[in-house]
């Protein structure tokens, strides 16, 4: 304890000697620099967030290009692309200080893992918070053109004989996710699961980064994927696969990614933390401009970002979808929404869905049961809403759009399935294909 006393004492005498010397610097300029840290009172001006090329990360890419971090004083952010989410984790385990990043965007739930020492090295706890919401839907499911005409499709139920004799042939569906326990990996689970199909024992389930899932579609390694756009969308684009499902489709307005980052640096810099929330708040009523959309593809499939042709984030993320199996969906209620949807907030990070989330890895064994016992606890530390709250209303957010409530109450899933928050055992009974006895 002494020796972290002493740690401490000797970095906040560095903290306050820096910012004496940058003061006086600033003084002498004339404070002349309106986004410098001293004239917005911010502890620091620089961040490095990392970001997986998928829809999901727009909000990040907008408030840089933009200029949305700049205008609230962060104008040191550096937007890192992660070649995977292991990556992004090994990253967020060393932190900036040691090369990798401070936070960023995650599936769920990846941060309580982090926090839980679940998945990191040596199974050490990285206590993690969850800040603001990214976006919600923008995912699909793709299948290879070879599975053309066996009726999979979101009721993938009509499907199962096909399924069933693949795996009496010794050669199970091969369906991948781009991380293991996670969003991605849920949602073909609960599709899967929804038919009839025990994704544990009638499919062989595969982990592949989001950006190598066309490539190893085409050299026939996987059978299916579930990841976020431009990738399932680019597989009919390339004419290689189908969209069986939109995952607008399994949960209406699901939540999807977040801004999670480390809590040592949130601690330290709680000012420059609610400057990141507002700069991100203003990206996302950007983002969800539909006017702007189309410089959103543009931006986001920049070489610097996604790498990838224009018109297969353009059409996904205004809602249109030819599905490569003779459907075709025109539909704005369909698109990614990163600020309001049908259901209204978007950014807010609802506790319930955090639940939700727990509770499925639960579902699959991948935590115990007892996980629903201790979530109300384990949740209050990890996820930030006040946060979120303080900065919004420092944005000038109207009260109208500031929920009222940590819970969006109970959701409704595509096979009637139904998740209440206040009690998510009867949600857990209700399912036929789990891994856990409840």
């Amino acid at each position: 304890m002494t020796n972290f006393h002493n740690q401490f004492s000797r970095r906040k005498f560095i903290t306050i000697a820096g910012s004496v010397a940058a003061g006086s610097i600033i003084l002498n300029a004339g404070l002349s620099n309106p986004g410098s840290a001293q004239s917005k009172g911010l502890e620091t001006t620089k961040v490095k967030l990392g970001y997986i090329p998928i829809v999901e990360a727009a909000p990040l890419i907008i408030a840089k290009e933009k200029g949305f971090f700049a205008k609230h004083g962060m104008t040191d952010i550096e937007l890192s692309k992660q070649a995977s989410w292991g990556a992004a984790r090994d990253n967020v385990e060393i932190g900036s200080s040691g090369g990798g990043i401070d936070g960023g965007q995650w599936q769920m739930p990846m941060p309580y893992y982090i926090s839980m020492g679940k998945i990191t090295k040596g199974n050490k706890p990285i206590p993690m918070y969850v800040l603001l919401q990214l976006n919600t839907q923008g995912n699909g499911i793709s299948v290879s053109d070879k599975h053309k005409g066996q009726k999979i499709s979101l009721k993938v139920s009509d499907a199962k004989a096909y399924f069933d004799k693949l795996k009496a042939g010794g050669s199970r569906f091969k369906a991948a996710y781009t991380f293991p326990q996670a969003n991605q990996d849920f949602w073909i689970r609960y599709w899967l699961a929804a038919g009839g199909i025990n994704p544990d024992t009638d499919v062989e389930l595969l982990t592949v980064p989001s950006a190598q899932t066309v490539a190893n579609m085409k050299t026939g390694t996987m059978d299916a994927f579930s990841t976020g756009d431009p990738w399932p969308y680019r597989i009919v684009i390339d004419k290689i696969g189908f969209l069986a499902a939109l995952t607008a489709e399994i949960w209406k307005n699901h939540p999807e990614e977040y801004l999670g980052m480390r809590a040592d640096w949130v601690d330290k810099n709680p000012k420059a933390t609610k400057a990141i929330l507002k700069a991100i708040m203003e990206a996302q009523q950007w983002c969800d401009n539909f006017g702007n959309r189309k410089e959103l593809a543009e931006i986001c499939a920049g070489r610097e970002y996604f790498n990838v042709p224009i018109n297969v984030l353009e059409g996904p993320l205004l809602g249109k979808y030819d599905k490569g199996d003779g459907k075709k969906l025109d539909d704005k209620t369909m698109a990614p929404y990163y600020w309001k949807d049908q259901r209204g907030s978007v950014s807010y990070p609802y506790r319930s869905h955090d639940l939700w989330f727990l509770t499925e890895s639960v579902r699959w064994g991948f935590l115990p049961p007892d996980t629903l016992d201790k979530a109300k606890g384990m949740i209050s530390k990890v996820n930030r809403e006040g946060l979120w709250r303080e900065a919004a209303k420092e944005l000038g957010i109207p009260a109208a759009d500031i929920p009222k409530s940590t819970s969006r109450g109970v959701e409704t899933f595509f096979d009637g399935i139904k998740f209440d928050p206040e009690n998510p055992k009867a949600y857990l009974r209700s399912l036929k294909i789990k891994k856990v006895s409840i």
